[in-house]
């Protein structure tokens, strides 16, 4: 069976997208929205878009919206991305955080997984004596399919290619038999991060005690401007005094309203 949707149906689900998620489907997206739910309908025995929206919109638990979304959108990322903002953390952060030995650290879109275990790694090579230090990594993401990836730790060799040898070596176990070709994070690693379903849109996020960094990169650019200000100034909210947002080299704060003072290419510091 082919599928086709009209104006009036992908209206409704852009809205519904951009509310729930503060996504912007753009109209140039029709087409992968059509292609990507295809499959989709056919499984649910569905004959129109609009009958996928109902079922969408009336799902109270949100299981549907979150398994649309995982088939509309792109969760691509990889271990050291964007290495200024890991560089920084190991050179300038865990300095200032040397006397109290205390690290709290939230990967807000962390997709897959690569972003939070490479904030544990840099952690761990950062430091002289881990055991001297509290390390707590709080990880979320709105999909719950890449949440369950990132849980289980388990990447194949070719997304593990920029991490040097040494370091794999001290944080990854290397599969052999049927998991050869497969390497599976270390539990000194997994021990120290959390995983959590949170949506960003959300007013209030399940955090407790300040946080001494958030990252949130490549993740405003599907934002627009009112929505990358709500969320920036939330994260100001939960960040201790001194405390740091990392963003995407994507993206820019420059045309949004906020209290952060720029200290490098992309992050930007609560002041004391």
């Amino acid at each position: 069976m082919t599928y086709s949707i009209t104006k009036d149906e992908f209206r409704r689900f852009q809205k519904l997208i951009y509310d729930k998620s503060g996504i912007t489907l753009s109209d140039q997206k029709e087409s992968l929205l059509v292609a990507r739910l295809m499959k989709r309908l056919r499984e649910l025995g569905l004959q129109t878009f609009s009958q996928y929206y109902e079922l969408v919109a009336g799902d109270q638990a949100g299981e549907e919206f979150a398994r649309m979304l995982d088939l509309v959108s792109t969760n691509k990322t990889d271990f050291f991305r964007e290495p200024k903002h890991f560089e920084f953390l190991r050179e300038q952060i865990l300095p200032q955080l040397e006397r109290d030995k205390r690290v709290r650290i939230w990967s807000s879109a962390c997709s897959t997984g690569e972003e939070p275990y490479t904030i544990a790694i840099t952690l761990y090579e950062g430091i002289r004596d881990s055991r001297q230090w509290d390390f707590k990594i709080l990880a979320s993401d709105l999909s719950t399919r890449v949440l369950e990836q990132a849980m289980a730790g388990v990447y194949e060799a070719e997304r593990l290619k920029d991490v040097p040898i040494d370091l794999l070596r001290r944080h990854f176990l290397k599969g052999k038999g049927s998991n050869e070709g497969l390497f599976k994070v270390k539990p000194h690693l997994a021990s120290i991060i959390e995983f959590q379903r949170i949506n960003l849109m959300n007013e209030h996020f399940p955090i407790q005690m300040p946080l001494d960094v958030i990252f949130c990169r490549n993740v405003m650019i599907y934002f627009d401007r009112p929505t990358q200000e709500r969320l920036v100034n939330k994260f100001h909210r939960y960040l201790k005094p001194g405390g740091y947002l990392c963003i995407g080299h994507s993206e820019s704060l420059q045309w949004v309203r906020h209290p952060f003072k720029s200290v490098a290419p992309t992050i930007y510091r609560k002041e004391l």
